[in-house]
């Protein structure tokens, strides 16, 4: 059961490692399975393409060298690195890009995710709170920052308030009876 429990936690942290200029469908919670806590789904970082996506990323450094206030050019490096599991990168890119437009929600969002990676789970609260200050309809904000705090932090009580938002703003979406299980997981476990 804990293991499942691992696996809904990092899938859920997985929703928002995908690229922004794709549709986002929603996260599914897996039955089974898994990896090591931390990594995605499927044992690591996305390796599928690691050549183009280091082409990009040498493009992308040089595009920012030339037109620095260009938002998404930071904002395609920061995706870029988070995706490839590159997560300090995806981090000083998705910084530059708040410089330039610091009410990005969806960046601060994928920002926190990269600093809960890089070990700083409470950062990674900072940037998911200052995200709902923003949008406090946020889900991706409310549910990774549930999951920080129910399994990095140890804070159930806050952490089932944030999955108690998800189910208020959006109780009929595919994922509200995990969120549901995870609530009663958490209840039960104080």
């Amino acid at each position: 059961m804990k293991k499942l429990g691992v696996v809904v936690v990092i899938s859920m942290l997985m929703f928002g490692c995908q690229n922004k200029d794709e549709a986002k469908p929603q996260y599914q919670f897996p039955s089974g399975g898994g990896s090591a806590p931390g990594g995605p789904v499927g044992g690591g970082p996305i390796q599928g393409g690691a050549m183009q996506g280091q082409d990009e990323l040498k493009m992308l450094k040089e595009a920012a060298a030339k037109d620095p206030k260009n938002v998404q050019v930071w904002i395609r490096m920061g995706n870029l690195s988070m995706d490839s599991g590159r997560f300090q990168e995806a981090v000083d890119a998705y910084q530059e890009a708040l410089k330039l437009d610091p009410k990005n929600v969806d960046v601060r969002v994928d920002m926190g995710t990269c600093y809960r990676n890089t070990g700083k789970p409470d950062i990674a609260v900072k940037e998911y709170r200052k995200a709902i200050e923003l949008n406090p309809n946020h889900l991706n904000a409310h549910k990774n920052m549930g999951v920080v705090l129910a399994y990095d932090l140890g804070d159930k009580a806050q952490a089932i308030k944030a999955f108690e938002k998800v189910l208020q703003i959006a109780p009929n979406s595919p994922d509200a009876g995990p969120i549901q299980q995870e609530i009663q997981k958490l209840k039960m476990s104080k």
